[in-house]
């Protein structure tokens, strides 16, 4: 029990001596925050149907590999059963 507090202590004693205050100091009076347009509801339409395309795209590729990785695969299993 009392090497527990012997550590404990030399952790408070430790506290003192670290660097992490030096960290946040600053101040943050000078930033300039950034200007961004505002998007019109038909931007946002025209952005919606862009992405739902490029995804309707990616799946159909995903689906065309996928079933020919498939047809591949099950050819192999059927050429070696019929040897």
């Amino acid at each position: 029990m009392m090497d527990a507090n012997n550590s404990l202590k030399n952790n408070r004693s430790l506290l003192a001596k670290r660097k992490e205050t030096k960290a946040l100091e600053g101040s943050y009076a000078n930033i300039e925050l950034k200007k961004f347009p505002k998007a019109t509801e038909a931007q946002l339409e025209s952005i919606k149907h862009r992405i739902q395309n490029e995804n309707k795209q990616k799946r159909l590729k995903l689906y065309v590999v996928s079933g020919f990785v498939l047809l591949i695969f099950i050819s192999f299993i059927l050429y070696i059963l019929n040897k």
